[in-house]
C-alpha cells in the first residue's frame, strides 16, 4: 500500500465515491502527496456490526505494515459517523505520524500551526464537535426512516408511497454471474453494465457498483477464511 491513500467511502450502494473524488484528488495535489493510492468501500460508518475490510487494511497499513502515512478523505465523517471513534481514530494513529486530511475540514490543518498547548486544545474540542454532529446527523436520519414506513392492510412493511420497503436479496442467478465476469477480468463498472436483476418491486435494473463491489468482497472474505 502506497504512503498516500485516498479513502472513499459511501453508505448506500446508489451513492458515487466518484463524487468525492475530484475533490481528494485536488486536495492530494495541493499539498503534494501526488504519489497516491485510491482505496474505496461502501458500508456504514454508524452502525457497529457493519464489516469494513478496506478500512481495516488501511489500519494494518498503518500499524503493523507501516506503510500508510497521510490519508486523505473527503469529510471526517468518511471515516466514522461516531464521535469516539473518530477521535480514538485521529488520535492514536496521530502519535506514530499519521496525517489526516479532510476536504470539506480543510481549516482543521490550520489549528497545527496554533501555539502549544492551543493546537492540542482546539484540535480536541474540534474533533469532539465534528463527531458529534456527524452522529447526531446519523441518529436523526434513521429516526426519519423509521418514522416513514408503516404496515399495510396485508401486514406487508411500505413507505409513506405505498412502495415495498427494504431491500430485495439478490439473486443466486446474478450473484453468480457477477463472481463468474469477476473471474473473467472484467471492471467492477463492466460488471454493472451486463447484470441485471429485479428489484423490490419487480423492475429490472442494471447491479449498482456498490452490489458488484459487496458481492465481491464477500466472496473474496468467504474465501479466505
Amino acid at each position: 500500500m502506497k504512503p498516500t491513500v485516498i479513502y472513499l467511502r459511501t453508505s448506500t450502494e446508489e451513492q458515487n465515491p466518484k463524487l468525492q473524488l475530484k475533490d481528494c484528488i485536488e486536495l492530494a495535489k495541493k499539498l503534494g502527496l501526488n504519489d497516491y493510492e485510491v482505496l474505496e468501500e461502501y458500508g456504514s460508518a454508524f452502525k457497529d456490526n457493519v464489516k469494513r475490510p478496506v478500512l481495516d487494511s488501511i489500519q494494518k497499513a498503518i500499524w503493523k505494515d507501516k506503510t500508510v502515512k497521510n490519508i486523505i478523505i473527503w469529510d471526517f465523517d468518511r471515516l466514522f459517523r461516531n464521535r469516539i471513534k473518530t477521535i480514538e481514530f485521529i488520535r492514536n494513529y496521530g502519535k506514530i505520524g499519521l496525517k489526516v486530511y479532510s476536504c470539506r475540514q480543510d481549516w482543521f490543518q490550520a489549528i497545527e500551526k496554533m501555539p502549544i498547548p492551543f493546537n492540542e486544545m482546539m484540535k480536541d474540542l474540534m474533533l469532539q464537535m465534528i463527531g458529534w454532529i456527524a452522529e447526531e446527523e446519523s441518529q436523526k436520519k434513521s429516526d426519519r426512516i423509521k418514522n416513514a414506513v408503516r404496515k399495510n392492510k396485508k401486514g406487508i412493511t411500505v413507505s409513506y408511497k405505498g412502495n415495498r420497503w427494504g431491500k430485495k436479496l439478490l439473486s443466486k442467478v446474478a450473484r453468480q454471474k457477477i463472481l463468474e465476469l469477476h473471474k473473467e477480468g472484467y471492471t467492477m463498472r463492466m460488471i454493472a453494465k451486463n447484470v441485471t436483476y429485479a428489484d423490490k418491486n419487480n423492475n429490472m435494473k442494471n447491479v449498482s457498483l456498490g452490489i458488484v463491489h459487496k458481492t465481491i468482497t464477500e466472496n473474496t472474505l468467504k474465501n479466505n477464511e
